[in-house]
């Protein structure tokens, strides 16, 4: 579970890096650099929604 959220937290980073690169490559005119945040955006609420599932379900426990 851990590294299940620490490889998300690495993508959402990386799709950010991504979407970085294409603004100063493509000028800021890119759709490249549009479907890079777009994947951040999907990648972070897909974390969201897995955590507090796995919340729920008790796959993480309150104690840290």
């Amino acid at each position: 579970m851990r590294y299940l959220v620490i490889f998300m937290l690495l993508t959402v980073v990386a799709s950010l890096g991504s979407a970085l690169f294409f603004l100063f490559r493509d000028s800021g005119n890119s759709s490249r650099m549009l479907r890079s945040l777009a994947i951040r955006v999907g990648l972070s609420m897909a974390l969201f929604i897995f955590l507090m599932a796995g919340y729920r379900f008790g796959f993480i426990t309150g104690k840290l």
